[in-house]
């Protein structure tokens, strides 16, 4: 492809994500915009879809937001040594939209029907939401051959059952997913819970399903390093999805979301935390709930960026070997 504006000075300026962070046509990471999946190993994905939510709309715009802030990070995780744009082929695969968004059943429908094009592409998934309902079509598809085990953080549990009539709200995702055999329970670990309920027994399923629930309280209490060594030991070496929401940050992070409660995980403390899993043997994630109505500033939006470029490593490192090189990007 012949490009307009060809480098006279500088040749690494051909590839887009080496240009100045405020040029360009936003993309996740400034990736090529891709509908192509021949040749991927991982696509990135916005979900726009908040049909789901019980409260505050907005999950809707977060992927465009997060595509915006995401131009900031750079190519190389000094944390880990993992290089994801190097030896993995990566693109960002644009929204799967909904054709007919007002219906919720049938909205959830077309997201597993996207998804499940992709992943028989053989292609790994990598989602940005959109609301948290979006991750049961997801695990339609990329649990279709058997359960997987799920990391999964958050504010709350996400394993509610009907709310004024609908079984299928972002409460209830990872419910209906273990009565769909997409998820094993005993394999789940939910890490951040915290905030008010109206029932004592709002997540009750969790427990009695046989989910490992890491509460807040006992987070603050033991450390981040704790909240890994359950992690790790919860999900095994057998294959695991990784869903986070952004309201499992405090609102002082993250006040751009729908339910945010108070009393959360710091973003140091998100980010070493998913740096330790890496190696871990993860096929999808998601990072959902990023509501840029009620941000302030996009800091809600920067930090859902850094966060999906941590879950972006984690992704390129389960495939296999990974190249690290001795030396970050400017």
């Amino acid at each position: 492809m012949t490009m307009i504006k060809m480098p006279k000075r500088y040749p690494e300026l051909a590839n887009p994500q080496m240009r100045p962070r405020f040029t360009g046509v936003p993309t996740f990471f400034r990736l090529p915009l891709s509908e192509d999946l021949a040749g991927l190993d991982i696509g990135i994905i916005g979900v726009p879809y908040d049909g789901g939510v019980t409260n505050r709309p907005g999950a809707r715009h977060g992927p465009r937001e997060v595509r915006n802030q995401s131009s900031l990070m750079r190519v190389f995780n000094e944390g880990t040594g993992v290089a994801p744009f190097l030896g993995r082929r990566v693109a960002d695969l644009g929204d799967c939209w909904i054709e007919q968004p007002y219906a919720l059943e049938g909205a959830h429908a077309e997201i597993a029907e996207f998804f499940h094009a992709v992943k028989a592409a053989e292609v790994t998934t990598l989602a940005v939401g959109g609301d948290h309902s979006i991750s049961l079509p997801i695990l339609r598809a990329v649990a279709a051959k058997g359960p997987l085990g799920m990391v999964h953080i958050d504010a709350h549990c996400d394993t509610g059952d009907d709310y004024l009539g609908s079984r299928f709200h972002h409460g209830a995702p990872f419910r209906r997913a273990v009565e769909e055999n997409l998820l094993d329970p005993r394999r789940v670990i939910q890490i951040g819970i915290r905030g008010t309920v109206n029932d004592p027994r709002m997540w009750a399923f969790s427990r009695e399903s046989g989910m490992r629930v890491l509460p807040m309280d006992e987070f603050h209490d033991e450390g981040w390093r704790f909240a890994l060594a359950e992690a790790k030991r919860v999900i095994g070496e057998a294959p695991a999805y990784l869903s986070f929401d952004i309201d499992s940050l405090d609102p002082v992070y993250a006040p751009g979301t729908g339910t945010p409660e108070t009393g959360g995980i710091s973003t140091i403390e998100a980010m070493r935390l998913l740096r330790g899993l890496t190696g871990c043997r993860f096929v999808g994630a998601d990072l959902v709930e990023v509501s840029p109505p009620f941000d302030q500033g996009g800091i809600t939006a920067f930090h859902g960026a850094a966060i999906l470029f941590e879950l972006l490593c984690l992704l390129a490192a389960a495939e296999g070997d990974v190249q690290r090189p001795g030396a970050g990007a400017a």
